[in-house]
């Protein structure tokens, strides 16, 4: 696979295929932890549902830590260290939690005690990993490719869980704790030498990736969140991101919108079923639908972003705003269904929320990639890790969140349909809230820029400096 050329400023499209490879490499690595592994401890084990679902809680609890990775990238001034050992750190977590899971069959308390460390393990590597990557995207990818790589990286990150799932699922059977352990060594180290591969080079001159005693530094000091003393501490670092108007507002953007995005997930199948009478099968493929649509919104953004759909086709805040306001206005249709009842069109309502939760979160993801260099330069890690921060710990709230208010209102109001019904319309609120904080994020460079930029092969590349320049608003 040919390499960047040292010195280029932009990605082109191999570019950022390249970086959605490194992303799928990532999403390998953990879609058998939060996965197979439950599946493992729940039925094989006969262990509490609660304990996979703690672990799951750990890895995204920990990745609090994504803004001081961040800070440490700035620092260095370099990204490709930070995802080489942050991968390394995941892959170690990885092996570790399915070792865990295979010693809980002869000595349950050491076991967990091992699975909890290994998933803390995975929450850092994901964290510094992650958030590097992203700035890595960042940076070089030009404002008209941005809506569109970010569809890319994702759903290549798709492919990689479902190429994964697929392949390691078939050589998990016949089941035995050697087979698991061996599986998820083989899927780490395959991921983790694809990730080598492809991001050698990437990065440009002086990026190339480290040598094996380099990675193993770098994950140690990645393991403990640590950096060689910088000339600006991180905790003002972190401090002067925070005081930038658009940089605040879009932290609790992301925090509140993936809070309301995240926090129906576990309960939309309970629902069709209780309200619905559907059997599980049937509530399975609502869940199919409910994806469908989430891949049409995101590609109808991509387009939109990279100005195929027409010269000038609105901008990423305005595909934040409407997406958010969609997703309100799909889930008050589900507020109806609880209503309602089998009468109502459930799988077009889910079709249409999927559709909406897909174009807001491709269009928040291309805004995160601009706004990562708007403000104070040498930041771009540190923002980027505080919104990965927010989106981390509003997933790790979702899903109790929705699970608890659903009982919680079923206790109170002594009716199913009912407290599934309050629990979506909560969810409504959060999305128009979101909303209008989308609406206050300055989006001054943000316009999609017409299809004839990409004609010449050029794209209207970010302008760092001039975003830096710009004061941000006071609150």
């Amino acid at each position: 696979m040919a390499a960047v050329h040292a010195g280029s400023d932009d990605f082109g499209w191999l570019g950022i295929f390249r970086v959605g490879l490194v992303q799928a490499a990532l999403g390998a690595m953990v879609v058998l932890t939060t996965s197979t592994l439950n599946r493992v401890m729940v039925v094989e084990l006969a262990l509490p549902a609660l304990l996979p679902g703690l672990l799951v809680a750990l890895h995204y609890l920990v990745q609090v830590v994504r803004p001081r990775m961040g800070f440490g990238s700035d620092v260095g001034g370099r990204r490709t260290p930070w995802i080489v050992g942050g991968l390394a750190v995941l892959a170690l977590g990885g092996v570790g939690a399915a070792l865990a899971t295979a010693w809980m069959e002869t000595a349950r308390g050491p076991g967990i005690a091992l699975a909890v460390v290994s998933f803390v393990l995975i929450g850092v590597g994901v964290s510094a990993a992650g958030t590097s990557l992203l700035v890595l995207l960042a940076k070089r990818v030009p404002a008209p490719r941005r809506a569109a790589a970010a569809t890319i990286v994702w759903m290549m990150m798709i492919f990689g869980f479902a190429v994964t799932a697929g392949v390691a699922g078939s050589l998990l059977d016949p089941y035995s704790p050697a087979r698991l352990v061996a599986v998820m060594a083989a899927v780490c180290a395959l991921a983790f030498v694809l990730a080598l591969a492809v991001l050698r080079g990437l990065e440009g001159k002086g990026t190339a990736v480290a040598d094996p005693a380099a990675v193993a530094a770098v994950a140690a000091v990645a393991t403990v969140a640590a950096v060689a003393t910088p000339p600006t501490p991180f905790r003002t670092a972190l401090a002067e991101v925070w005081a930038e108007a658009d940089a605040r507002r879009f932290t609790i953007f992301v925090f509140i919108s993936m809070l309301a995005f995240s926090a129906q997930d576990l309960i939309l199948e309970p629902f069709a079923g209780t309200v619905f009478g559907w059997t599980p099968g049937q509530t399975t493929q609502l869940s199919g639908v409910q994806h469908g649509g989430v891949l049409l919104g995101m590609i109808v953004v991509a387009l939109a972003g990279s100005g195929l759909l027409g010269r000038r086709f609105g901008s990423l805040r305005g595909w934040c705003v409407g997406g958010c306001l969609a997703s309100a206005l799909a889930l008050a249709g589900l507020v109806m269904a609880s209503m309602v009842g089998p009468a109502w069109p459930l799988a077009a309502t889910v079709f249409l929320l999927g559709a909406a939760n897909g174009a807001f979160s491709i269009a928040a993801i291309g805004s995160m990639m601009r706004l990562a260099s708007q403000g104070r330069e040498r930041r771009e890690g540190t923002r980027m890790g505080l919104w990965g921060a927010a989106q981390a710990v509003a997933f790790g709230l979702g899903g109790l969140l929705g699970t608890g208010a659903s009982d919680l209102a079923r206790w109170l109001l002594g009716s199913p349909a009912a407290a599934y019904g309050s629990v979506f319309a909560f969810e409504a609120l959060l999305f128009v809230v979101a909303a209008v904080l989308a609406l206050r994020i300055d989006a001054s460079k943000d316009t999609v820029k017409a299809a004839s930029a990409l004609s010449h092969g050029q794209g209207m590349p970010a302008s760092p400096s001039a975003s830096a320049s710009a004061a941000p608003r006071a609150a």
